[in-house]
């Protein structure tokens, strides 16, 4: 399986490099398991004012979040495979990592990896659906050496 990172960085803040974020993805699809096939997403980096905007366009909710997730569904079988978009806001994951004591770069692939999983059908609104999506985050984390992000933390803000 090939994975193709398409990296967009529209703000100026320091981010990881797309060797990061392709390993992050690479481990995440491969982890969760449903993608036998090439495949491709979009990672847009981008900043409290286009994170709130889109935030409230397509969730209705106010301010920026850490990290959303556009899924791509097609009737057309394409390949490669187009999983979708993940747009992360940068300032708001460097606070949260700041604010829960995380080391940046852990929370950076938490991030990705959740946005992934979010692309590929999974949710948390549902107690049952958190926990099972969860559990995969912290088995695919911790396959990074990345420790269990929910130990002593609440839950992500998306």
């Amino acid at each position: 399986m090939t994975v193709i990172v398409d990296l967009q960085n529209a703000c100026s803040d320091e981010v990881p490099n797309i060797a990061q974020f392709q390993q992050w993805v690479e481990v995440a699809l491969d982890k969760e398991g449903s993608i036998s096939s090439d495949c491709e997403l979009s990672i847009r980096l981008v900043d409290e004012v286009e994170s709130a905007e889109l935030n409230s366009s397509y969730r209705d909710k106010v301010g920026p979040t850490n990290v959303l997730s556009f899924p791509f569904d097609s009737l057309i079988p394409m390949e490669p495979r187009l999983l979708g978009d993940l747009v992360i806001c940068t300032s708001v994951v460097e606070k949260e990592a700041l604010a829960q004591n995380k080391a940046q770069q852990a929370h950076w692939a938490h991030m990705v990896v959740h946005g992934c999983l979010h692309l590929l059908a999974y949710d948390h609104i549902e107690d049952d659906e958190a926990e099972v999506m969860e559990a995969l985050e912290v088995t695919i984390l911790k396959s990074l050496l990345i420790n269990d992000p929910y130990q002593d933390q609440g839950d992500i803000d998306e």
